[in-house]
């Protein structure tokens, strides 16, 4: 089996060959397949892609707002991570509580006018302001509701009581390694209209063996070329720290992916980084004096040793 970088190119090149042409919920259309499997061994590297750059300060500060339980933009904003910001951005604009120029379909719009593009840059960056400085304002439309940080550290249960999963997965890792039982779901059917995204990543599950701790994540709707590597990247910094915590190695990350797509305007950028070459992936360095996940800040990672190709920039779809 294909594993590692080369795993994600394929599946990149799969999808471009053999992929379906449908419809999707932003009307961008995509090139989609139906279940797919890719492997990575923690042990040959981190897998940060480096047929382009992937920002991995961005991957760790998503990953601790995640950890922390927080759904709100602003500590995102406050570290320069500007990756949901679409999301609650669309809330705002939508709301009776806006009154600026018109924003209806501002993704697709900025991406082909570039006099608006102007103008929903400019809104954006009012709106970021407000969320970083308006307490009130970034309560209501800071926060995404009850996305992942809620449903990992506070999964409401019907007897309106909260589960921390990711405490409780940790616990079972360190007490009772041999368990089939190391999960945590993000998918809470309750809560799904109370999410600005509904989770991609929907459940993840823990693996213990000759000491090495692996994690498989199911991913039921996988934006191939501007969101999955950054899932590789996020799941795999959480494997390696809770493997720190857990005092073992890292073993395989394994993803496995239900509708896995290319955006029709990702096919060129696609294209492009398939006719580049793989380089040698970088390492991971913690902070080991670090012995809680939770504990951990940025300051507390480094990838040391990443040579990637330059970015390819592409338009999200919301």
């Amino acid at each position: 089996m294909v594993s590692g970088e080369q795993a994600y190119l394929d599946l990149c090149e799969h999808i471009l060959n053999n992929g379906w042409k449908k419809g999707d919920r932003t009307n961008t259309g995509t090139y989609s397949i139906f279940g797919h499997q890719m492997r990575f061994n923690l042990q040959d590297g981190f897998p940060l892609l480096t047929t382009k750059r992937v920002p991995f300060r961005l991957v760790a500060s998503e990953l601790l707002w995640f950890i922390k339980g927080d759904t709100n933009i602003r500590y995102l904003l406050e570290n320069n991570n500007n990756i949901w910001n679409e999301w609650a951005f669309k809330n705002w604009v939508e709301s009776e509580d806006y009154d600026g120029p018109d924003m209806t379909d501002f993704g697709n719009r900025s991406q082909i006018d570039k006099d608006f593009k102007e103008v929903y840059e400019e809104t954006m960056n009012q709106f970021k302001q407000k969320v970083l400085s308006d307490d009130a304002f970034a309560k209501k439309y800071g926060d995404l509701g009850s996305v992942y940080g809620k449903q990992w550290r506070a999964w409401k249960t019907s007897k309106e009581e909260t589960i921390d999963q990711l405490m409780d997965v940790i616990d079972s890792i360190q007490n009772n390694p041999n368990s089939r039982r190391h999960i945590v779901s993000a998918w809470n059917p309750e809560d799904i209209p109370n999410m600005a995204l509904p989770p991609c990543h929907t459940m993840f599950q823990f693996y213990v063996a000759d000491g090495k701790l692996s994690c498989q994540l199911y991913q039921r709707s996988a934006d191939v070329f501007l969101g999955v590597p950054f899932n590789i990247a996020s799941y795999a910094l959480l494997t390696h720290l809770i493997a720190h915590e857990c005092g073992l190695e890292v073993g395989e990350f394994v993803h496995t992916l239900g509708d896995a797509h290319i955006y029709a305007n990702h096919v060129e950028q696609v294209k492009t980084q398939l006719q580049r070459e793989k380089r040698s992936l970088p390492t991971l360095k913690l902070n080991v004096e670090k012995q809680s996940i939770f504990e951990y800040e940025l300051e507390d990672f480094e990838v040391v040793g990443y040579d990637p190709h330059p970015t390819i920039k592409a338009p999200i779809a919301v």
